[in-house]
């Protein structure tokens, strides 16, 4: 029982420490680089929107997200699992909000907690291959919540000019200091009148026009 309440207190103490630490450095390594963000500033649209990036690349859009949107109103879902405990911490640092769930645990109150934060006029943020793959697939909770509200998806890629990358399931990656980071971010585009499939297979083709 000792063991197990000490194990318990170290893991609490590291989702305490983690996030600002990882703030920090993240921050410093997202100074240090040259950014370029590519878009259309006349198609930009204000409205309440879903943003959606890989899994794979997802380390430099939170901050990305602010440069583009210039302002933090998005709530980013996070997985329930223990992990996703620190991701939260640093998306509340970086002045977002956390909607925890997702495709394969807390999936109903995911999408509760991203139609609630859409009435609210926030944005949601979600990684449609996250948390466990496969790699650059597509689930259906975006398609679910694009046309349950009927906003606009706006698709995200990161692409360094040199990164240390993982070989993990989806080739995480972190950009290495004093890189170009270029930013991609598409057209706002609604799926309202596709199915289910239809609607996956589009937000993939754009997802992958700029993938990494």
């Amino acid at each position: 029982m000792v063991k197990l309440l000490n194990k318990k207190f170290k893991k609490k103490i590291l989702e305490v420490i983690a996030a600002p630490i990882l703030y920090v450095l993240l921050y410093l390594l997202y100074f240090t680089c040259r950014k370029k963000f590519h878009f259309d500033k006349t198609k930009v649209n204000n409205s309440p929107s879903i943003f959606v990036f890989w899994h794979g690349e997802l380390i430099m859009l939170p901050f990305a997200y602010h440069g583009f949107r210039k302002r933090k109103s998005i709530d980013s879902i996070i997985s329930e699992h223990s992990d996703g405990e620190i991701a939260s911490r640093f998306i509340e640092l970086l002045g977002g909000g956390v909607i925890r769930g997702s495709s394969t645990r807390g999936g109903v109150k995911a999408l509760k907690g991203a139609f609630k934060s859409i009435s609210q006029g926030r944005d949601v943020g979600i990684t449609p291959d996250g948390p466990k793959g496969p790699r650059h697939s597509v689930s259906n909770g975006v398609v679910l919540i694009a046309q349950k509200k009927s906003v606009p998806i706006v698709t995200m890629n990161c692409q360094p000019s040199s990164c240390w990358r993982f070989d993990s399931w989806d080739r995480f990656f972190i950009p290495k200091p004093f890189c170009t980071l270029n930013f991609y971010f598409s057209e706002p585009f609604y799926i309202n009148d596709l199915d289910e499939d239809k609607a996956k297979e589009l937000i993939k083709e754009r997802l992958m026009k700029h993938a990494f």
